[in-house]
């Protein structure tokens, strides 16, 4: 395990290192990387989406299928194999949580599934889990973890929660500005709003505490987005956050479980190739431009304009609301799932990257995930060769 000074966070009673690894999907956080992050001591997350495509007998009994309930089914028996490796590999370290889109239509299983698993914890965004305390009422030792954007969506789940005599074990407080993938606002416009700044977020979570009586250091804050060096660690620390959380650095280690060009394309990419767009979802999101994305982007406004209710591309409506099948001209016109697993085998020219809008602790380099905790945290920072192929995306086009 890793030492730091920083103060733990604290979570069901167990001290972990307060960088958290946060939850990436489709497959590129599944049991290597979550497992080698609990293994030093910190909270690995596993991302529920589609983790079938991390095993080839289930690709090969659903991947031409068009039978929801089969691809339902073999993605429990995924999550259930990635979260018994990521435990095993952790021995007995850390946490090992499991990240679920309250989006996704199959939530509530995923949840179920996760808990029957051996899940430390649960962690939802994407959506309020005003249903969590409910779903997960017979696993009392699973830690519950919204992510939520700003202090009226927690103020809306501490009080629906606390009806049902709960409270979250810890809240991650994400800010669209700077993260990955979808974002916690409702259009591309009020990503920016200055009221997602962690400043103004966290301290008024610690007044919403105060008004609700529930001491300041009963629920730990963990900030997302942004985060690549040792003093913003340590700057969030002394706002009144417990500990931050990272996607995008952790996505790009040596353990990450995405493919090695995938891990190339996020790296390298500079400011001028980072995107926020509309994904399907219904949710602003942001990611690399790669070529199928400048392409989708340049037919966006046409793609919305014909836009119409159709079968689901992949066959087993991943998610609840869906703007290319549901024919939602306001959303995205894409199937999400496919263009994120093309992502997680390295097919540069078809996949979606979702990548941060900040620089990288390593910049280009690929490290091991020691490493980054031991920058993050006691400010070690290694002599890295950066090895840089700006023509990779050209290459690809």
């Amino acid at each position: 395990m890793l030492h730091t000074d920083l103060p733990k966070l604290i979570i069901k009673n167990k001290a972990l290192l307060p960088v958290v690894q946060g939850g990436m999907g489709v497959g590129v956080s599944a049991h290597n990387l979550a497992g080698n992050v609990a293994l030093l001591g910190g909270l690995g997350t596993i991302s529920s989406v589609d983790l079938r495509r991390h095993h080839p007998d289930l690709m090969k009994q659903t991947g031409q299928s068009r039978d929801k309930e089969a691809i339902n089914a073999a993605n429990l028996v995924a999550l259930h194999r990635e979260i018994r490796a990521a435990k095993q590999k952790a021995q007995g370290n850390g946490m090992i949580a499991v990240n679920i889109m309250r989006a996704v239509a199959d939530y509530a299983a995923y949840v179920k599934q996760s808990c029957e698993s051996g899940a430390d914890a649960i962690v939802v965004g994407a959506g309020l889990p005003m249903d969590l305390p409910e779903l997960t009422a017979d696993y009392p030792d699973v830690a519950l973890v919204p992510i939520l954007s700003d202090v009226r969506g927690i103020s809306l789940i501490l009080k629906k929660w606390m009806r049902r005599d709960r409270l979250p074990d810890a809240i991650v407080i994400e800010n669209p500005q700077f993260a990955a993938g979808h974002l916690g606002a409702a259009t591309i416009d009020s990503v920016n709003d200055p009221h997602f700044s962690f400043s103004v977020v966290i301290e008024g979570t610690l007044a919403l505490f105060d008004q609700l009586g529930i001491p300041r250091d009963r629920i730990p804050l963990i900030a997302a987005g942004g985060v690549y060096t040792p003093a913003q660690v340590q700057a969030l620390l002394q706002l009144g956050a417990s500990a931050v959380q990272l996607g995008t650095s952790f996505a790009v280690t040596e353990e990450g479980d995405a493919h090695r060009d995938f891990k190339r394309v996020l790296a390298e990419a500079r400011a001028d190739d980072i995107v926020t767009f509309m994904s399907c979802a219904g949710l602003p999101a942001r990611a690399v431009r790669t070529p199928w994305l400048i392409n989708y982007l340049d037919k966006e406004q046409k793609l919305q304009s014909k836009a119409c209710p159709k079968d689901c591309t992949v066959g087993f409506d991943c998610l609840h609301q869906c703007g290319w099948r549901d024919g939602n001209a306001k959303a995205g016109q894409f199937c999400i799932d496919t263009q994120l697993a093309f992502a997680l085998q390295g097919d540069i020219k078809r996949g979606l990257f979702f990548r941060s809008a900040e620089p990288l602790p390593f910049g280009s380099a690929i490290r091991p995930v020691r490493e980054l905790f031991d920058y993050l945290l006691n400010g070690i920072h290694p002599q890295i060769e950066q090895t840089s192929h700006p023509a990779l995306l050209m290459q690809s086009a």
